[in-house]
């Protein structure tokens, strides 16, 4: 059987010093250690995030500004084409009034040519005729 004797007191007295002596040197340091490390996992972590999530938002929003610009000039571009077909019509109609005019103009010179030659000729007519007639006649 086991002796309880005072060897045993002394083996368990010093197993308790060396437990504390060993606490204050070692095991108490290395869990200050630790726990300074994972406080600054922690820290390090939620500063990660918070640059994950704000560098989300400056995408969205950079996004979102790159369709409002793109919606932008695709609006301008839109209203400079409509402007253009707009003067491009009022320029055809306008081309369509001077050339109607012009051609107005022109029949009626044509008209009135036409006239002033009938009118000379009218005058003629009989001058000629008579020619024609002794020239059949003889």
């Amino acid at each position: 059987m086991i002796d309880l004797d005072i060897s045993f007191f002394i083996q368990l007295a010093n197993f308790i010093i060396t437990l504390l002596v060993l606490n204050l040197i070692m095991f108490r340091p290395i869990r200050e250690i630790i726990r300074k490390r994972a406080e600054l996992m922690s820290d390090q972590l939620a500063k990660v995030e918070n640059f994950t999530s704000l560098a989300d938002t400056k995408v969205k929003d950079y996004e979102a500004a790159l369709d409002s610009a793109r919606k932008e000039g695709m609006d301008i571009r839109n209203n400079f084409k409509e402007q253009g077909a707009a003067q491009e019509q009022t320029l055809i109609n306008e081309a369509g009034k001077v050339a109607a005019a012009t051609m107005k103009e022109a029949r009626a010179e044509v008209a009135a040519e036409k006239n002033a030659a009938m009118d000379v000729l009218g005058g003629e007519v009989e001058a000629f005729a008579q020619k024609v007639t002794a020239k059949v006649l003889g």
